[in-house]
């Protein structure tokens, strides 16, 4: 999808603020979640989305829903690990299960992350 008015975007949190809530190891604190919210450093905390897009996701993980466009499914996945990792953040069981699955269609796929500060 080509969009061409910027009205039609929004930037996002890849992984979403209510999934990292509920994917802390341990509960973060105030300037954690801010540093989170507002990271710029990373390329892939924040991302220009169809705000279609945006409100069909909301706060779901691949386990609950997935891009349109499946030729996206292992970059997909492959940046969700990589978030998760990068901020050292948990998944669940059936988040878990649904990226194995994905994995299972692209096994060359590498994620690459470095530990959030």
């Amino acid at each position: 999808m080509v969009v061409t008015d910027a009205a039609r975007l929004d930037v996002d949190h890849f992984v979403p603020l209510a999934e990292v809530y509920d994917s802390e190891q341990t509960p973060w604190s105030a300037a954690r979640r801010e540093a989170y919210a507002n990271d710029q450093k990373s390329p892939d905390t924040l991302i220009a989305v169809s705000a279609a897009s945006n409100r069909s996701r909301s706060d779901k993980d691949p386990a609950e829903w997935l891009p349109s466009d499946g030729s996206y499914h292992c970059t997909y996945a492959a940046t969700w690990v990589g978030t998760k990792l990068h901020w050292h953040l948990a998944v669940d069981e059936a988040e878990r299960q649904a990226l194995l699955g994905l994995a299972e269609d692209r096994a060359n796929t590498t994620v690459v992350y470095e530990p959030a500060p």
